[in-house]
């Protein structure tokens, strides 16, 4: 299997802008600023994107899912220095503040749709 060097670049790019200051602000809300530092969020979302790529070039299904989900877990336990209770209650905490992100952007989104359509 071959793995598309220009495509994983410009996913860790993106992901990197996109989910390190979600799992920033996450960590921070729960470890603290000492220990959820913004490069630490980077490392984990730059290794967990190469990593999660290289791996589910050559693995599929859900035992390749779990297997990435635990990688990314242990990425967020070793560089925010919490248990791994705590680095799963990091990742769900991220996964809300990205959804309510998410919800805000598209409730704007509708909102301006609504307010320009009749102008065109």
């Amino acid at each position: 299997m071959a793995i598309n060097l220009d495509m994983l670049v410009i996913n860790v790019i993106v992901s990197a802008i996109v989910l390190a200051p979600i799992l920033w602000l996450s960590g921070r809300l729960l470890v603290g600023k000492d220990k959820a530092r913004f490069i630490d969020a980077i490392w984990i979302v730059v290794l967990g994107t190469v990593v999660g790529s290289i791996f589910g070039a050559f693995f599929a299904g859900i035992i390749a899912s779990i297997i990435q989900l635990i990688l990314w877990l242990a990425l967020v336990k070793h560089f925010f220095d919490c248990g791994w209770l705590k680095a799963l209650a990091i990742s769900i905490v991220a996964v809300i503040i990205f959804a309510i992100i998410v919800l805000v952007l598209a409730g704007i989104g509708i909102l301006v749709g609504w307010i320009w359509l009749p102008l065109i």
